[in-house]
């Protein structure tokens, strides 16, 4: 990756600690927040179908994406189920660490892909870990604890950097491993989408405008993606 694609990694970052900042002074309302899960999820959905999705088909190589994808189910699951057996905020920062470096990864793999793709995936991510900050955040404290509550939520985040660096050497590898690696990040984003961004936004109230933000982030990304070319 160049050092323009690692300039990009500090946009997500600086999210997660807004996210935190806004969840320990001013929470926003619960229907701010399912409508930015809306969003968020629109945004994942159309770079993982207008970015990843064809560079994968481009390599022709239906095993190692089906190995890829077996995999990607099984981490994602496994996840889920760590997330419902560990409870508290030890156990959330757990999880939540190997998310985001799972989020990181997929990230790294977007930029594999192409420099627009990362672009891409870089806006859908740093929408949801925008929420994801503050989520943790909360889990600290809160305005109960706002100083631990920012830091836990900084150190937290890094993860993600992390696995993006960690999915560099991936693009020097033979076609058919990357192919299985673009596999592997297609099924978690989409994993992202409908098992936790688009979930827990429908655990609170929806409100016409709400669920309309799932449609205006997708046309958004179809349409960057069209003006970038």
């Amino acid at each position: 990756m160049t050092s323009s694609t690692y300039a990009l990694l500090v946009i997500p970052v600086f999210a997660a600690i807004l996210g935190a900042i806004a969840a320990v002074y001013a929470r926003p309302t619960p229907a701010v927040v399912s409508g930015v899960q809306h969003l968020a999820a629109g945004v994942v959905f159309a770079a993982a179908a207008a970015e990843v999705l064809p560079d994968l088909m481009h390599y022709k190589a239906p095993i190692a994406t089906l190995v890829g994808g077996v995999i990607g189910v099984g981490v994602m699951l496994g996840i889920m189920q760590a997330e419902r057996r560990w409870e508290g905020p030890i156990g959330m920062a757990a999880t939540t660490a190997v998310d985001l470096l799972v989020d990181g990864l997929i990230l790294g793999l977007g930029f594999i892909a192409g420099a627009k793709a990362g672009v891409l995936l870089t806006v859908a991510l740093t929408l949801e870990v925008l929420f994801l900050g503050l989520t943790v955040a909360d889990a600290f404290g809160g305005a109960r604890a706002r100083l631990r509550s920012v830091v836990a939520t900084a150190l937290l985040v890094m993860a993600l950097p992390l696995g993006a660096v960690l999915a560099s050497p991936i693009s020097h590898l033979p076609d058919p491993v990357v192919a299985g690696f673009l596999a592997f990040g297609l099924v978690a984003l989409l994993y992202l989408v409908t098992e936790e961004l688009l979930v827990e936004a429908h655990e609170r109230p929806d409100r016409p405008w709400v669920t309309a933000l799932f449609f205006v982030g997708f046309l958004a990304v179809l349409l960057l993606d069209q003006a970038i070319g």
